[in-house]
This record gives structure tokens, sequence and C-alpha cells, in this order.
């Protein structure tokens, strides 16, 4: 299998990847900008980035994950 590649071609892929990486950036300055107003407000960030984490797990998974650290906090006298 041979592939030709042309300069434009290239150009393209990589212009492309250029602009989603400066989206990326924006988009992460963005969610910083929301954390600390969220800190302002008195919400801890640590807290709120934790609930994002759980949020985003299937529910089996989330529960398999509680259930061991409930089990792993009991061993411990927690």
């Amino acid at each position: 299998m041979s592939y030709e590649i042309t300069a434009a071609e290239l150009r393209q892929y990589i212009e492309r990847i250029e602009r989603l990486e400066e989206e990326k950036k924006e988009t992460s300055d963005l969610i910083k900008d929301v954390y600390k107003e969220a800190k302002g407000q008195g919400y801890e960030t640590k807290i709120v980035k934790q609930i994002i984490r759980l949020r985003r797990m299937e529910k089996d998974a989330r529960d398999e994950e509680e259930a061991l650290l409930d089990t792993y906090k009991e061993a411990l006298g927690l």
C-alpha cells in the first residue's frame, strides 16, 4: 500500500491540529475560571473535581469503587 504525501495535505492536518490545540487551551482556561468562581463562592474545588470524576464513571464502576473504598476504610478503622 503506497500513499503519496503532499505538502498541502500535510499542512492541512497540521493546521487543523494547531487550531484544535488552541481551542483546547481556551477551553482549559474557561474551566479554570469556573473553578475559581466556584472557589470564590466557598466550594472546595478538590471535592468538585472528585464529583465530576465520579459523574463520568459508569454506575457499576462507581459502585464498585465506593464499595472498595468503604472496605478499605473499615479495615483501617476510618
